[in-house]
């Protein structure tokens, strides 16, 4: 069972930095757009200042604090460190990476950051150790009003997108590829993540520890 434990940490923490890997380069390859919340945290960076990472924090700390008032529950340890780690490598990772020129590199660096983030979100939710703030608001939505979670998640993306793009973040045909794509890579990438992560552990899940509501 420690041995699980430690695994799923694994997991946790580094399909986060994964994700945050994709993320930074569909940022670099902005020429295309970029995914919906990202598009608001850039726009904020560019008009106020700090860094793309820092309101990615920021975001998702309004959130967390918002859902957990409503809910009037605390979120779990793993929904911090999602908010914290995902924007820290968000900045490491555009520090890193070089600024893109040509219009092939671009295309190049969104598609497979698309690929990236998708798989990377697979491996960090894989090991159910708490849901990140946006998926936390998007579940709010969906308890409190009843809606489908697909509408609330595209109602709850077309609103960041609008106000993302009035700010001045760069919307595209990338943006919509985010949208209808991530979901379908995530739906390849968890299964296999979940598998993954049993086998390496030896276990068969009997007790459910890796057990999600299929949305």
């Amino acid at each position: 069972m420690r041995n699980l434990l430690a695994w799923r940490w694994i997991f946790f923490i580094g399909g986060m930095m994964i994700m945050s890997l994709g993320v930074s380069l569909t940022i670099k390859g902005q020429r295309l757009g970029i995914g919906p919340w990202d598009v608001l945290h850039v726009g904020l960076f560019q008009n106020i200042g700090l860094t793309i990472g820092s309101w990615s924090i920021i975001t998702g700390f309004l959130i967390v604090i918002v859902t957990s008032l409503i809910l009037k529950e605390w979120p779990r340890g793993g929904t911090w460190l999602n908010m914290m780690i995902i924007g820290l490598f968000i900045d490491f990772f555009n520090w890193l990476l070089p600024d893109l020129t040509s219009l092939p590199a671009h295309i190049a660096s969104f598609v497979l950051g698309v690929l990236i983030l998708g798989y990377g979100v697979g491996i960090y939710v894989a090991p159910n150790l708490g849901a990140g703030p946006r998926d936390s608001l998007m579940l709010l939505f969906v308890e409190k009003f009843g809606w489908s979670l697909r509408a609330v998640r595209t109602g709850i993306e077309a609103t960041v997108t609008v106000v993302g793009f009035f700010l001045g973040g760069p919307v595209g045909i990338g943006t919509l590829i985010v949208v209808l794509f991530t979901g379908q890579i995530i739906q390849i990438s968890l299964p296999q993540c979940r598998k993954m992560l049993l086998k390496i552990t030896n276990q068969d899940d009997e007790k459910g520890l890796l057990h999600y509501k299929e949305a």
